[in-house]
């Protein structure tokens, strides 16, 4: 079963599939199809977290292939040279906030450890279709249209607009020659074909020009990270997720924690003592994130405190089953960890792919250029990351540094989910992801509670309108919340939004023997199995 944000990329990934190869291998293919379809999500410019369980071995491998920050980045990265703050949206598309690109060698070295077909059989979809063209979707044509800065970048508005600067039509055939020729120097020559020489080089050059500072250097010295993934439990299940530097395997464990000792029974997520209870422990899970976490190699991250059950059921005891708490604050934990919060605007612009093959192997990416369009920096035919925008713009507070500071060849805070569900005999029961920025968090744990408390079909589970609380506001999904649970959130004291709230859910779960697809109703994505 594969599970991806385009029909394209989904038909690529069931091709190797019936190819004989395995979800990792239907992962990476299904991947360079999104940059191709997708170029405002994920590609070779960005990044992205990889779950993969090896059936065989019984094993998780988490793949940080997170963006790093230049060794010349600083606290004051975003500044002019008067030290004011470049407005944000001019830093978003500025060379300033490019990382250096994580994806290409971090799909590369899982395929070598663990791949099955050829490395160059994977680019065989997306080169073809590179060449041969799609039709511009009706999602893909809003994006282009809508967005303010793409068209700034010559390569971007020759490829994308019509020479009036209008977006090319819905269904135009659009072809890529600039990217095909990148992947197939990707075939031949794997990640070094970024990282090393020439397109290294457009790179470092490109990024210069909009007053960035990355080097050719630093994609050469580049390395993916295999961390271990951060795993828990609720009632029955055995929940696993990324770990630091992303922050959604922690944050989405914390919430079903919490509300497993908040006393709340199992059953579907949308009653009102569900809704409400659930916008609290998003409230103490996302005051958690924004004080303790950050990249591990660079500041020390309490995992293990954070996920300690009678932590957890201190966090769990401040929940009033009748009442609001308003904003919460971190919980007490080590006193060496003199760290301030520091939070950021983290854009929802992100993919997610979900992969079981016959043999049980799984994979769970989620992958990132950052906000739409990423930095709005095209070469050789694909667009470059603005990851950089998802460190803390508030660095510290008196005297006590932000874990999600800038700091030179850093990895910045992510939310991305890509979750793996366990049955208590220990066999696979799910898997799953989404886009979203910082909503991420809340889009993936709801879904859990719906799958495992609700046990509701993933199509169900999908189509539920989305409400969470990120220490702030309680948001709702507009047009999808009715207004009974509305008023009754703002009776026990919440402060209710209404939004719009674009999630890209993914979900692969087993039923009666089978596995069971379905893909966001929200987005473009296609559910098919091989």
């Amino acid at each position: 079963m594969a599970v991806t944000a385009n029909s394209h990329a989904t038909d690529a990934a069931v091709e190797i599939l019936q190819l004989g190869g395995n979800a990792l291998d239907a992962a990476i293919a299904a991947q360079w199809v999104l940059n191709i379809v997708e170029p405002q999500s994920s590609g070779m410019g960005g990044g992205g977290f990889l779950l993969h369980w090896e059936a065989s071995a019984r094993r998780i491998h988490a793949w940080d292939g997170r963006e790093t920050a230049p060794r010349t980045n600083s606290p004051d990265f975003g500044a002019r040279v008067d030290g004011s703050l470049l407005p944000f949206l001019d830093m978003l598309a500025s060379g300033k906030a490019v990382g250096v690109p994580g994806l290409v060698a971090t799909l590369e070295a899982a395929h070598g450890k663990y791949g099955k077909l050829k490395w160059e059989r994977l680019l065989a979809p997306a080169i073809r279709l590179a060449d041969n063209g799609f039709p511009i979707s009706p999602r893909l044509h809003v994006l282009l249209r809508e967005d303010p800065l793409l068209r700034r970048d010559p390569a971007a508005l020759a490829l994308y607009y019509e020479a009036t600067g209008e977006p090319k039509a819905i269904g135009t055939l659009l072809r890529n020659p600039e990217l095909a020729t990148m992947l197939r120097r990707l075939a031949r020559e794997g990640a070094a074909a970024l990282h090393r020489g020439e397109v290294a080089e457009g790179i470092a050059a490109a990024v210069k020009i909009r007053g960035g500072n990355l080097s050719a250097d630093e994609l050469r010295d580049y390395h993916p990270r295999e961390r271990e993934a951060v795993c828990g439990s609720f009632r029955r299940w055995r929940i696993c997720g990324m770990p630091p530097p992303s922050s959604g395997g922690i944050a989405v464990l914390q919430i079903l924690g919490i509300l497993e000792r908040s006393g709340l029974a199992p059953g579907g997520p949308e009653r009102p003592d569900a809704v409400h209870r659930f916008a609290e422990a998003g409230r103490l899970a996302y005051a958690d994130r924004a004080r303790f976490i950050g990249d591990p190699d660079f500041v020390p991250v309490p995992r293990r405190d954070l996920l300690a059950p009678g932590y957890l059921e201190r966090r769990a005891r401040l929940l009033d089953p009748q009442k609001a708490m308003g904003r919460a604050s971190p919980g007490e934990l080590s006193s060496s960890l003199s760290q301030t919060d520091g939070d950021s605007p983290e854009l929802p612009a992100t993919t997610h792919l979900s992969i079981v093959d016959r043999e049980g192997n799984a994979v769970a990416l989620t992958s990132s250029i950052e906000s739409q369009f990423g930095s709005r920096i095209q070469v050789y035919g694909f667009l470059l990351n603005n990851q950089l925008t998802d460190f803390s713009f508030a660095p510290g507070r008196d005297d006590k540094p932000a874990a999600n500071r800038p700091e030179p060849g850093k990895r910045p805070m992510s939310s991305m989910s890509p979750t793996l569900v366990f049955d208590d005999k220990g066999q696979l029961h799910a898997v799953l992801g989404s886009p979203g920025g910082s909503r991420i968090i809340n889009y993936v744990a709801r879904s859990l509670l719906a799958l495992l408390d609700g046990n509701m079909e993933p199509g169900a589970v999908l189509a539920l309108g989305h409400v969470g609380n990120r220490n702030g506001v309680t948001e709702v999904e507009q047009g999808r919340i009715g207004q009974d649970l509305v008023q009754e959130l703002a009776r026990r004291g919440h402060d209710v939004r209404p939004l719009d709230m674009t999630s890209g859910l993914h979900v692969i779960v087993r039923r009666g023997g089978r596995w069971l697809g379905a893909a966001d109703p929200r987005r473009e994505g296609v559910a098919r199995g091989g």
